[in-house]
């Protein structure tokens, strides 16, 4: 039986129709579904008394299993998912002074094997699919008080979104429906490390959601040693994907820059990287290293992320410098690695992905889902 929540809008609407009734019926599911919440066909009572019975027949609602939830002193809520297979995710939900974001995975584990990651120690177990995905918004939109709102969601939890191409696309479409959630584009910020086939299909197909790109470098030997993607697809080559991006977009690409003590947070750094983003309708958002255990990596001084800050302000980059929420509960960026049942598929290593023929783990690439 199928989650009815891997389902577009178009495509129960085709199913609406394939089974004898009208295609408008699937809004009226989808705002059952995400805008009331519900869990239960037989609460849906705008349907028909047979159509709530058809669709009990042939589908589940979806849903997570909830194995814990920690809450930072911000405020901040992690939420443990795990799923079916048993496998577990994270999601965080983050309070800002009049709404939250919530910050979604997309993969069980992750196979990019970035060296200052705690989800990349994990590998890849598999693909979520589209449901998965949108049930993490689901959930946590349980625990927003009344008056209050979900405003942005951001692709930054466990996993690769570009690797998991199809899945990500469709859940993107969900999420975007006026009868369900409704987020606009720009409220929905897809993250990647620099999968260059997936950001180039992501930018010629005009997916509607904002572009965040893991830069962290401003030369390969560098980066070839904090991300092993980058041996696959250089910075020329990720730079000359983003440039693919219409000139009239209304959004800037977001270059994510982890700054790392004695790394890559020098003023040599900063001011290599106003060059090597010369030309670029994007901004910068720095990222100061959030510390994990065992990590060979250190936070740079405060004074020190000011300073890179004002080198690239001084030099007419737009800049700003993320203020990371939930450490104390390991909810912060990179800090991810829910310890559920071992990954099945790609251990995370030296040697990069090759999703190029097949971004989406459709059967071409060899990091495909074996769950």
């Amino acid at each position: 039986m199928e989650n009815i929540k891997n389902l577009t809008l178009d495509e129960l609407g085709a199913w609406m129709a394939d089974h004898g009734d009208k295609p408008f019926r699937a809004r009226q599911v989808f705002h059952w579904l995400y805008q009331k919440r519900a869990d239960r066909f037989e609460d849906m009572s705008t349907l028909s008394k047979s159509m709530r019975s058809l669709l009990e027949a042939h589908f589940h609602p979806g849903g997570l299993e909830g194995h814990s939830v920690q809450v930072s002193a911000d405020s901040t809520r992690k939420y443990t998912f795990r799923l079916d297979d048993g496998n577990l995710i994270e999601t965080v939900l983050m309070p800002n002074k009049n709404h939250y974001t919530l910050c979604v995975s997309t993969q069980a584990g992750c196979a990019m094997g970035c060296a200052f990651c705690k989800t990349a120690t994990l590998g890849l177990a598999r693909h979520l699919t589209p449901g998965e995905i949108v049930q993490q918004v689901v959930e946590a939109w349980r625990d927003v008080e009344p008056g209050n709102f979900i405003r942005n969601i951001v692709f930054m939890g466990m996993g690769e979104p570009l690797h998991n191409y199809t899945n990500l696309v469709k859940a993107l479409d969900i999420l975007a429906q006026d009868h369900g959630f409704g987020f606009s584009a720009r409220r929905m910020t897809v993250s990647t490390s620099g999968l260059v086939p997936g950001l180039l299909r992501f930018i010629r197909e005009g997916v509607r959601a904002s572009l965040a790109v893991s830069l962290h470098a401003v030369d390969d030997a560098v980066r070839d040693r904090l991300m092993p993607v980058n041996r696959r697809w250089n910075i020329a080559q990720l730079l000359d994907a983003c440039r693919e991006l219409p000139r009239d977009a209304r959004s800037r690409i977001t270059f994510e820059y982890l700054l790392l003590q004695g790394v890559n947070d020098s003023t040599a750094d900063a001011r290599k990287l106003v060059r090597l983003l010369h030309g670029l309708k994007c901004k910068v958002n720095l990222i100061p290293y959030n510390a994990v255990e065992d990590s060979p990596f250190k936070t740079p001084s405060v004074e020190a992320v000011r300073g890179f800050q004002e080198e690239l302000l001084a030099r007419g980059m737009v800049t700003t410098v993320r203020i990371s929420k939930g450490q104390d509960i390991q909810a912060a960026c990179g800090q991810l690695a829910a310890l559920g049942r071992p990954p099945k598929a790609h251990k995370t290593g030296s040697r990069p992905p090759r999703p190029a023929s097949a971004p989406d783990g459709s059967g071409g690439s060899p990091l495909s889902s074996t769950g």
